[in-house]
């Protein structure tokens, strides 16, 4: 059975994660709100957070700041953008 989601991204149903995709209570919150699609730009994202800012995944500080990034875009103002990024149009 699929599961769906009222996507607060995207502002639309849409299927969801097949499980949190991450540990503790935001992991159960992003499962709860956040469609695949949604879930997808923000991998994306990350990617360039991960590439622009040269950041090093074995460092702690990394990591909190991917994980306070995810928060951020997903249920607040927005992560942190790339200087210079101008996404492609559709």
């Amino acid at each position: 059975m699929t599961h769906v989601v009222n996507c607060v991204k995207l502002g639309r149903e849409a299927e969801g994660l097949e499980r949190p995709p991450v540990p503790g209570a935001l992991g159960k919150r992003i499962y709860d709100n956040v469609s695949k699609d949604a879930w997808a730009q923000w991998v994306r994202h990350q990617t360039m957070l991960i590439n622009e800012n040269r950041l090093n995944l074995m460092d702690p500080r990394a990591r909190q700041y991917l994980t306070e990034q995810m928060e951020k875009h997903f249920f607040s103002d927005g992560a942190d953008q790339i200087q210079g990024f101008v996404p492609p149009a559709h």
